[in-house]
């Protein structure tokens, strides 16, 4: 069998109370080693301003202007243009008191003067703080306060929020700097709260009149504080440094470099995950890498096909709810087709697979069935397509399997977190035998399992399975004003995710399941309660699931947004002609998803205390408006059982009176 990753250490039973140690495994490139690192590239101002010299005239930055609610075509800065207005703001950053160390926060969606400010702090030694546009006005509070942040670029909607006389931010705060303009009634409420106000041009022109030399940092000196949303509690402050930053972005060159098809200059990449999540910050870095081009999308996630069909990508990079909504795209559309177009679809489709099980990439497998079906989701795709990468959470085989066949490019998982830099783990492009998984070792860091015995993962045993932790180079610096978290993750040098994995025997690793949504029933079984809902969600009737279990308590229970067109669906079949909203209130729909979560629960052999037992059907999906996901779309079990507290009550409640 081929390996895919090197063993370098052999693993270790626990003796004295401490748990079993699995085998330590490297990317085979760093076999004999981790690699020298490029000198030229020490740190995030290098990756930039290096390609600016290399790639001055390539586009940059693309954005579409709206005007009277029309959107336009993409508009583009070149690497030039875009470091001329980097040394403008930084220049004027500068003249307004900013000083090598300080922190300078950016809150906003996707933009070029996200970015344009981000390049500036690399440029003084600032620290770069994002603020997650998706969190509630309490999270930002909470961050501008605890990174002690002087300064805010700010998308002009958000302005408002921040000069609120209660909102600690107007008391700290000593300059907001919008990324577009700055109406009348914010200036006057910002010279109230003695906070100074500048539009974007005002800026720019400061900065051109005060000129200042950059003054670059060192490898070690902070990059960014990255705030996690996490799924509880206060978001953590995550310190990357310079050097962690470019070791990722080399590290991800030299794998990228051993495929035949690379990635060029002439790539684009579509942004939409938010700039604040790591994710997309390094896809952002690596694009800076190469002089390729990032479009951002017009900020409607709603009708992001417009902005795909207007850029033609060759990259996207999204969570497994992106591709799970292209699949579901694509069902549907299939389910309309006539019986016999829908039979050539399904044989083309086991035709190619077959192929590509066989070992043969996915642009020779079947290039007949590319052209005759495949194509036309490619250019649903935009056309030239080259690569999809879904990260955040685990994919399911069925919809990866899907994507690889039919979108006519290249389909990967990676594993990552925020204190990795995201980019843990990443798999062969091309090879079927890394379907489910999230590929191997990244090129400078290093993965182990680690046990954990109450919930029977052993990392030596004969299926090896632990919790996953890491160890290199491209690793955080600690929590920021948190030593007690970061001693609580960090033991030995080595990071502990909290993800469970297993390591297959090419070397290649799968995420199985989650270790803190592990709680215990009354009767004494842990359940892994984010494994439960991965596993649910696989049914087609499943749009959102939140699986909730209490400690005193012997029996799961569930709230589910069911799929509108596969409920209606349903209701046609038995003769209901009501809308979607009264057909979730109906006894009948609940008896069903109770069957057809049973069958998937039988399906994927869970144990009888895994089933879920009662459901209450929400008509609106879990969203972030609402404080019930993260911006990466993971459960925030603390506010959703705040939010279903009456449902999950009265759900047990039924359920006792059931028993008696």
């Amino acid at each position: 069998m081929k390996s895919f990753a090197a063993k370098v250490e052999d693993g270790v039973r626990g003796e004295n109370g401490k748990p079993s140690v699995g085998p330590v495994y490297r990317n085979l490139l760093s076999e004999k080693g981790f690699p020298p690192i490029d000198s030229d590239i020490t740190t995030a101002w290098d990756i930039f301003s290096k390609s600016v010299k290399k790639f001055p005239d390539n586009k940059m930055l693309g954005w579409r202007r709206i005007v009277d609610e029309k959107v336009g075509p993409y508009m583009w800065k070149t690497y030039k243009e875009a470091y001329d207005e980097v040394l403008q703001i930084g220049s004027a950053l500068r003249a307004i008191g900013a000083e090598p160390g300080c922190r300078v926060g950016i809150y906003g969606v996707n933009c070029p003067q996200w970015i344009i400010t981000m390049e500036a702090c690399a440029a003084h030694t600032l620290i770069c703080v994002p603020l997650y546009d998706t969190l509630g006005s309490g999270a930002v509070d909470y961050i501008v306060d605890q990174a002690e942040i002087d300064f805010v670029f700010v998308q002009e909607t958000k302005i408002k929020g921040l000069l609120e006389p209660d909102c600690k931010c107007a008391r700290r705060l000593k300059a907001i700097v919008s990324f577009t303009n700055v109406s009348e009634e914010h200036n006057l409420k910002g010279s109230e709260v003695g906070v100074k106000t500048y539009s974007w041009l005002d800026f720019l022109q400061m900065g051109c009149g005060k000129p200042e030399e950059t003054t670059p940092p060192k490898p070690f000196n902070i990059c960014t504080i990255m705030y996690t949303s996490g799924t509880s509690g206060d978001p953590k402050g995550v310190v990357l440094t310079h050097e962690a930053v470019a070791t990722y972005i080399v590290g991800m060159d030299l794998f990228m470099d051993q495929f035949e098809d690379k990635m060029t200059h002439e790539d684009v990449y579509l942004s939409f995950l938010p700039l604040a999540h790591i994710l997309d910050r390094m896809n952002e870095e690596y694009f800076f890498r190469k002089g390729a081009s990032v479009g951002y999308y017009h900020g409607d996630l709603n009708v992001l096909r417009d902005d795909i069909q207007e850029l033609k990508p060759t990259y996207l990079a999204g969570v497994p709810r992106v591709f799970e909504r292209i699949h579901e795209g694509i069902q549907k559309a299939l389910q309309e087709l006539n019986p016999r177009r829908r039979f050539i679809f399904n044989a083309l489709y086991k035709h190619k697979l077959a192929w590509l099980n066989r070992g043969y990439s996915h642009s020779k497998a079947s290039p007949m069935a590319d052209f005759i079906a495949f194509g036309k989701i490619r250019d649903k795709l935009g056309g030239r397509i080259r690569l999809l990468v879904s990260g955040g959470a685990p994919l399911s085989t069925e919809i990866e399997e899907f994507l690889r066949v039919t979108c006519c490019c290249f389909v990967v998982q990676g594993y990552g977190l925020t204190e990795t830099l995201g980019g843990t783990a990443m798999g062969f492009p091309d090879e079927m035998c890394m379907l489910g998984t999230v590929g191997i070792p990244a090129v400078y860091n290093e993965i182990r399992l680690e046990e954990v015995a109450e919930m029977g993962y052993d990392p030596l045993g004969e299926n090896p399975a632990g919790e996953i932790c890491i160890r290199g180079k491209c690793l955080f610096s600690g929590y920021y004003k948190n030593p007690k978290l970061t001693q609580e993750v960090m033991k030995d040098g080595w990071f502990h995710t909290g993800d469970i994995g297993e390591i297959q025997s090419n070397g290649v690793l799968k995420i199985i399941d989650r270790k803190k949504n592990l709680i215990k029933l009354s009767q004494g079984e842990y359940v892994a309660l984010e494994n439960l809902e991965n596993i649910y969600g696989q049914n087609s009737l499943v749009q959102d699931i939140w699986v909730y279990g209490d400690s005193f308590k012997s029996m799961l229970v569930a709230v589910i947004v069911p799929n509108q067109e596969t409920i209606k669906r349903w209701a046609k079949e038995l003769g209901f002609t009501k809308p979607f909203e009264e057909l979730c209130s109906l006894s009948e729909l609940q008896e069903h998803i109770i069957s057809e979560l049973k069958s998937t629960a039988e399906k994927n052999k869970l144990r009888k205390f895994e089933y879920i037992k009662a459901v209450t059907v929400e008509t609106k999906p879990f969203d972030v408006a609402r404080d019930l996901v993260t911006a990466t779309l993971k459960n925030r079990r603390n506010n959703l059982l705040k939010y279903c507290q009456v449902q999950v009550d009265e759900m047990y409640r039924k359920l006792a009176s059931k028993k008696i």
